[in-house]
């Protein structure tokens, strides 16, 4: 596709969708799963095309910019949650808070890959600028690449983190969960993360810019572990 992989109408991601009923709760588009994985349609063969690491680094190498439906946009989205509430649809990378007139601000977002991927009702707990980035033991156990990060990696332009995080809890408990940015963008509508949920850095710092500390945070994401203790 020479790079112009673009997206188009209103259905323009697909992965195995949410439930009709979890769809229509929260005011999500469902859309039947025709493929695993990520995929986007490509107007000039009219056909749905996995979106993979490899594409995304192509696209971005491209055009310095994630494709149209990952930037951000106000649409019109129906709940009964209140404005400020963000809610996570896992499965086709995207990221609404919740604005009043059932409408939400919109974000692209990159996910947990397989065996990362979880669901649950948490908290904005804190939220910090240019984070400090310490990697949990779990990670350091598996990762001999984030030992060396063990007493924690100053923020900048080349942690993790990113620009800004949003550390979620569970009561008063950390659940080592943030939604963060990343030195990555073309990331962003992947499953990629070991778990956090991480945006490009204008958008998080946008969206930090919007949230207040103890905002709801409702994670949906068909066929991954409820957090534990949700």
């Amino acid at each position: 596709m020479n790079g112009k992989l673009m997206i188009a109408g209103r259905a323009i991601l697909q992965r195995r969708s949410l439930t009709a009923i979890v769809a229509a709760a929260f005011g999500l588009v469902a859309v039947a799963a025709l493929a695993a994985g990520t995929q986007v349609f490509d107007p000039k063969t009219r056909k749905w095309v996995d979106y993979d690491r490899t594409k995304a680094r192509k696209y971005y190498a491209a055009h310095n910019e994630v494709p149209e439906a990952f930037r951000p946009q106000m649409v019109k989205f129906r709940t009964a949650e209140v404005p400020g509430t963000i809610i996570i649809d896992g499965n086709q990378h995207f990221l609404y808070l919740v604005q009043p007139g059932q409408r939400a601000m919109r974000y692209g977002i990159g996910v947990g890959r397989e065996g990362f991927g979880w669901a649950g009702i948490v908290r904005v707990g804190r939220m910090a600028e240019w984070p400090t980035w310490t990697p949990p033991a779990e990670m350091i156990a598996r990762d001999p690449n984030a030992v060396k990060h063990a007493g924690g990696m100053p923020g900048g332009p080349d942690n993790p983190l990113g620009a800004r995080a949003l550390y979620l809890y569970e009561r008063d408990q950390d659940t080592i969960y943030r939604i963060h940015g990343t030195p990555e963008p073309w990331t962003i509508g992947l499953d990629v993360s070991s778990g956090c949920i991480r945006m490009r850095n204008d958008d998080i710092t946008d969206l930090a810019s919007r949230v207040k500390v103890g905002a709801k945070v409702i994670v949906l994401m068909q066929g991954a572990a409820l957090y534990k203790g949700v």
